[in-house]
């Protein structure tokens, strides 16, 4: 019994931070001036109630699992809050037999595992080694008691609690976020004994069309010609609240291809502070026109109104090369004094006219 009474006490030190960092400090005289004593486990067996479903104190504090359920919502949804109702089963306690199972005084007690739920067998398995195997009760399935088929509630047939169905109202904030919980506290299974558990609400965001978020921020990519990027433009873009805005750019103010630029409190609302709002960041991608699109009367024309191009001065040791176009399909080759050959040809075809005999 003094051997049971040190590992209720040493579980119950190491359980608890505060009497764990006492200990630490001074150790086992600072847990007794600290009054490791006035609380923890009722007696030595309440250890074993904690790992073999007895029914010691942390028995009786035991919570029914969590109920996890994902819902799937638009972001615009999170951009301007929405509700949405849910419906789910879950189990409840019967009324017919107030979560008993059957008539009162039928329940018995498992005498095969002694109310635990579970049993325990120890096998050898070599010489001075023996192995302890935990299982759950075949005779009780776990439950720990039995009820004769005649005395069984007809309602739940002795399962003592009923499937139900329940509409929950998931009320979604402006701002909330992908893989965001709500909770319903004690909204979960219930279960003779136990208090509910929780049932858990995990917002998953589907893509948008136009906007990425990224934070409190709205990324959305936008198309110019380059006369828009050099003269200015105006756009009008649809907002997550269908609002219409005119995105402008004056002309001269240039816009190169892949500049970021935003618009202030255009991006999405803040969590519990739903009038500030992020940043509408732009991403601009400039379209070129096609090869030949002016002659070249007007290509002349054209330069004189362009900034003018950077001059080089050649020599005759310098080689002129042409760009061609790259395609990443076709095979890479290179070109040596007008001839094609694969890198791989070197592998096949040795360099040198003589090569060394072997027997």
């Amino acid at each position: 019994m003094f051997q049971f009474k040190q590992i209720s006490q040493a579980y119950e030190v190491l359980s608890d931070s505060k009497k764990r960092e006492l200990y630490d400090r001074g150790g086992e005289q600072a847990i007794k001036e600290g009054g490791a004593g006035s609380s923890g486990f009722g007696s030595p067996m309440d250890i074993f109630d904690m790992f073999f479903g007895g029914g010691g104190r942390m028995q009786r504090e035991r919570r029914g699992k969590n109920v996890v359920h994902q819902l799937s919502v638009s972001l615009e949804d999170l951009y301007n809050g929405a509700t949405r109702k849910l419906s789910l089963q879950k189990n409840v306690i019967c009324e017919k037999c107030e979560g008993r199972g059957g008539r009162k005084g039928a329940v018995e007690c498992c005498s095969n595992c002694r109310g635990t739920g579970m049993q325990i067998k120890i096998h050898q398995i070599g010489l001075g080694m023996v192995q302890q195997i935990q299982s759950t009760c075949p005779e009780c399935l776990g439950k720990g008691e039995r009820i004769s088929a005649k005395d069984r509630c007809k309602s739940c047939t002795g399962r003592k609690t009923v499937r139900q169905k329940k509409i929950l109202e998931v009320h979604i904030d402006k701002g909330m976020k992908d893989g965001q919980v709500i909770t319903f506290h004690g909204e979960g299974d219930q279960e003779p004994g136990l208090e509910p558990g929780d049932i858990v609400i995990v917002l998953d965001m589907k893509e948008h069309t136009l906007y990425k978020r990224r934070g409190e921020d709205l990324i959305m990519h936008m198309e110019v010609e380059l006369v828009e990027a050099l003269c200015g433009f105006q756009r009008p873009v649809t907002t997550l609240d269908n609002r219409t805005i005119i995105i402008m750019s004056h002309p001269g103010q240039i816009v190169k291809h892949g500049d970021l630029k935003c618009i202030l409190n255009e991006g999405m609302p803040i969590y519990r502070r739903p009038f500030e709002k992020g940043r509408l960041i732009i991403q601009f991608k400039v379209n070129f026109p096609k090869n030949g699109f002016l002659e070249s009367e007007k290509l002349f024309q054209l330069e004189k109104l362009l900034p003018p191009r950077k001059m080089i001065e050649t020599e005759e040791i310098m080689e002129q090369v042409e760009l061609v176009e790259f395609d990443p399909s076709t095979e890479r080759r290179q070109y040596y004094k007008g001839e094609a050959y694969h890198e791989d040809d070197e592998d096949s075809h040795p360099r040198g006219g003589v090569q060394c005999q072997t027997s």
